[in-house]
């Protein structure tokens, strides 16, 4: 709707935390007081991370140390999720080695099971979440599990997280690992699951949620998942360039440049015979290349881009990088 902040149009910001809120243990610019916003407009706020290496407790805490609204129950992890699926699978009582932090250990101790962190101590599954002090011992205690036929539950399978620094390896580079010398395949409780956007969801009583995320794998596929609306934001993971090459079940619906275009008109992309038009942009698909008049700095040239390339492709399996062809610069 022209003229109308896009944030307006939903009753609920469900949002991820790495590489959208904050990198590492400094906010990302513009965040906080786009968050901050959302309470005197009444929109709902949730947090749904994938990051299993503190509580939601300790993440609300870091959130709100940050300057962000954050109660404790805004906050839903994947180490919830992995606690909850592990739940309904065992007994009550039954032991869970942890391939992961003390958070992930609380979360299962909490439905009921026992962690334990060694093959010796006889468990019957395995939970693997994110910890930067995991190590070689670790994955291999796990291995020795998996192998011997165990339950595993991942977290998540993020390939990586961003950091203060750049790009880090994330859970998924120590679950390929278990992954590669076991030949098993963990069933993944979090992201791009839709329960852990339902649960988000339910607990602020949204119909009309906005999932927001930096990466289109687990943010944007998940919140499709759950058949919400997705806006992929480029401060984190993925860019203007995988958005466009991005499979047909991990497109957004929305692109903004940071968290402070929530509070902005979302320009509308039109269509005339072929062409695609966004603001002063537009994009024409001709040979599998697609045809582009407009800056390549500006973002309404690569959202008209993604229109025209996606109606072409509408059913992409895979990630399709098309040809770009700029008509002017």
């Amino acid at each position: 709707m022209a003229g109308v902040p896009l944030i307006s149009l939903f009753d609920a910001l469900l949002a991820d935390l790495d590489g959208v809120v904050y990198a590492g243990p400094h906010a990302i610019p513009s965040a906080v007081d786009s968050l901050k916003q959302l309470e005197g407009l009444g929109v709902g706020l949730g947090y749904v991370t994938n990051n299993a290496s503190r509580s939601p407790a300790q993440v609300a805490a870091h959130l709100r140390e940050l300057g962000a609204p954050a109660d404790n129950n805004q906050v839903v992890s994947s180490s919830q999720a992995a606690a909850e699926l592990l739940a309904g699978e065992l007994a009550p009582g039954s032991r869970v080695l942890i391939t992961g932090s003390p958070a992930l250990a609380a979360e299962i101790e909490l439905v009921g099971l026992v962690p334990v962190y060694s093959q010796g101590e006889d468990p019957v599954a395995v939970v693997q979440g994110f910890n930067p002090e995991i190590g070689w011992k670790d994955l291999a205690e796990a291995t020795y599990v998996v192998n011997a036929g165990a339950l595993w539950v991942a977290t998540n399978t993020d390939m990586s997280i961003p950091q203060a620094r750049g790009i880090a390896p994330g859970n998924g580079t120590l679950v390929a690992a278990v992954a590669a010398a076991t030949g098993q395949t963990p069933r993944v409780a979090g992201k791009p699951e839709a329960p852990l956007f339902h649960s988000a969801a339910k607990r602020l009583g949204a119909e009309r949620p906005l999932v927001v995320g930096d990466r289109l794998d687990t943010d944007i596929l998940g919140g499709n998942n759950a058949g919400f609306a997705t806006v992929a934001v480029l401060t984190g993971v993925d860019t203007r360039q995988t958005i466009l090459a991005a499979r047909a079940a991990e497109r957004p619906d929305y692109i903004i440049s940071s968290l402070a275009e929530l509070h902005t008109a979302y320009p509308e992309v039109s269509y005339d015979d072929g062409t695609y038009a966004c603001g002063d942009a537009t994009a024409r698909v001709a040979n599998g290349a697609v045809g582009i008049i407009g800056s390549q700095d500006n973002l309404n040239s690569w959202r008209a881009a993604c229109a025209a390339w996606w109606a072409a492709t509408p059913d992409a399996a895979a990630l399709h990088a098309p040809k770009l062809v700029w008509l002017d610069h």
